[in-house]
């Protein structure tokens, strides 16, 4: 069915929303008279911070510059982007927690929505009390309510504790009741920022599978604000990227997922990693002592497939110790270990010395995603298990971009992070 005959649900038209950046007081009278004389003169203001912003105009931060989007009735759309791009701020003019600087958004449907951990709820309020108060927000009856009111407790697993105020819940508990209400109650439109990433994961699926319901079945619009890949892929097919303000993708979930990691901002991928004082999360020998871990043949971590990754590590010891070893972990983006390696020689460390490795990481078989790097210091024993010196809390950011365009895009969702070598045809 063309776009032209389907149902709009959201219409937004060249909205705009503008924060003025900055104290509202310079924060002593000398300094408030001071940047009154210089707006009377017509000067620059003595006290303004410097701010290179492309967004920033002045003391005017611009959250959203110009975006114009159509949304229909059943869609269930994603909206990516890195953090500050825009996507709560959109979502709060969608529900309308603020009003837009310019422009226009037309709401074809009462929305129900989740922001944040207690969104639409009064802490004094039972939960069923809460039930009824956000039935009778979007206009429904106290019959319509009870009608629903079951299922609703039902879903949202809190059942025990429904005729306790809300403000002795849990944040696990509000999400349940918060999405069971937004998810039952007769809207049109349902808005949910990455909120179910509080929640347990058998919750979150749950979730995702009830999203997915109402807009499939029922034919409600789903809005799905999530850094999480994997969620965007189980809900949405169309998927938005915005960056700094602006839409920049409008499309298929996967296109849109592969067009976001192309544009990702380079500033994100350091190149040096300093872990002097990063915490660990557990330190056994108390010996060894990573100090830096380098990227050498990069300059933005960005890498073709089948590409070596080359280090250099550099660390002390407090004594000599012989036979080390490295165990490199390979990590999604959703800090999932996919893969690992270790260091093939043994090496040794020196007591209160610099001492210092290069090595490589051979990426073949790796598909193309953006991943997470992390890695331990290990001396392997005589039974195959390993006693850990140290292993530094790192996220060292990569990613790997397939070279030749016109293959096949691989999809992580169907395939996995690991390309095995080519089939072959036997002779």
């Amino acid at each position: 069915m063309s776009n032209q005959k389907r149902e709009i649900a959201i219409k937004i038209s060249n909205v705009k929303k503008r924060y003025k950046l900055g104290q509202i007081g310079g924060g002593t009278f000398k300094e408030d008279m001071q940047s009154w004389w210089a707006k009377v003169r017509g000067k620059e203001d003595p006290n303004a911070k410097i701010d290179e912003d492309t967004r920033s105009n002045g003391k005017v931060f611009m959250a959203l510059n110009g975006i114009d989007l159509t949304i229909y009735k059943g869609e269930a759309v994603g909206i990516i982007g890195m953090n500050g791009a825009g996507k709560s701020t959109l979502l709060k003019l969608l529900c309308r927690v603020t009003a837009p600087t310019e422009g226009e958004i037309d709401l074809y449907g009462r929305i129900t929505s989740m922001l944040e951990v207690g969104t639409g709820f009064n802490g004094e309020l039972t939960g069923r009390e809460n039930i009824y108060m956000n039935g009778a927000i979007l206009g429904m009856t106290k019959a319509e309510i009870d009608a629903k009111m079951d299922d609703i407790i039902e879903f949202s697993e809190v059942k025990e504790f429904i005729d306790t105020p809300v403000k002795r819940y849990s944040s696990g508990m509000f999400i349940k009741l918060g999405f069971s209400v937004a998810a039952h109650l007769d809207s049109e439109i349902m808005i949910m920022d990455e909120i179910l990433a509080v929640g347990d994961v058998a919750f979150q699926t749950k979730c995702l599978k009830k999203m997915k319901e109402v807009a499939k079945k029922e034919g409600r619009t789903v809005l799905y604000v999530s850094h999480n890949m994997n969620t965007i892929r189980t809900l949405c097919e169309r998927c938005i990227v915005l960056d700094k303000g602006k839409v920049i993708f409008d499309g298929d979930k996967e296109d849109a997922i592969h067009y976001y990691m192309k544009t990702d901002n380079d500033d994100r991928l350091g190149v040096y990693f300093d872990y002097t004082k990063s915490e660990r999360d557990y330190h056994f020998g108390k010996t060894i002592f990573v100090n830096s871990l380098r990227l050498l043949n990069t300059e933005v971590a960005r890498y073709m497939i089948n590409e070596k990754i080359q280090f250099e590590l550099n660390m002390k010891s407090t004594e000599d110790i012989d036979d080390v070893k490295i165990i490199m972990r390979v990590k999604d983006e959703d800090n999932v270990t996919k893969i690992a390696a270790a260091l093939s020689e043994q090496f040794s460390v020196k007591k209160d010395s610099e001492n210092i490795i290069q090595f490589e990481l051979d990426t073949k078989g790796l598909a193309e995603d953006k991943y997470c790097l992390s890695f331990e210091i290990i001396q392997q024993d005589s039974t195959g298990g390993y006693y850990s010196y140290d292993n530094p809390y790192a996220k060292i950011p990569i990613v790997l971009i397939e070279k030749n365009t016109d293959k096949i895009f691989w999809s992580k969702k169907y395939w996995g992070n690991v390309k095995l070598n080519n089939i072959k045809l036997l002779q």
